[in-house]
């Protein structure tokens, strides 16, 4: 192997380098049986940002309007992260979605027995708030958040 086939699978990262030693992996979800497209598939990470942006939005707009009187940086960013979680706490564990993932045609399941309960939305939506589990990820795609509470982000 040359100098530059090596800082080329480097770069690409253990996976690129494992699929080409022959290593199958297989599509994101296969391992929890899940679909490669459509209805029931891993929910992408496009898809899921712009979730998570749509109902982070909608939570300043309340804590905004409603709440703080007028915009106090500190104030309002705290409504809105105590509005986050309380609504993606009760939509995900009576609904399966926020307005957010609705709207983007996602849904949170749970592993075992598909609908959430609320203790799993609790923690989910707790860890979730904490930020960096979410952006921890395995190679189906799901952050540690979800693999906590056992849940996966699907299309609808």
């Amino acid at each position: 192997m040359d100098k530059r086939q090596a800082i080329g699978s480097w770069l690409s990262g253990p996976r690129a380098a494992m699929e080409e030693a022959g290593a199958d992996f297989g599509h994101p979800g296969k391992q929890l049986g899940l679909p490669e497209r459509g209805p029931g598939s891993i929910a992408r990470p496009g898809r899921r940002l712009g979730a998570l942006l749509l109902d982070w939005a909608l939570c300043f707009l309340i804590a905004y309007s409603l709440i703080t009187d007028g915009y106090q940086s500190q104030a309002t960013s705290n409504w809105t992260l105590l509005i986050f979680f309380v609504l993606g706490a009760l939509t995900v564990s009576t609904l399966g979605f926020t307005p957010g993932k609705r709207l983007f045609g996602l849904r949170v399941v749970a592993l075992d027995t598909g609908t959430v309960r609320p203790v799993r939305a609790l923690v989910r939506t707790v860890l979730l708030c904490l930020a960096v589990p979410a952006l921890i990820w395995d190679r189906d795609g799901r952050g540690l958040h979800d693999r906590l509470a056992r849940t996966v982000e699907v299309r609808i």
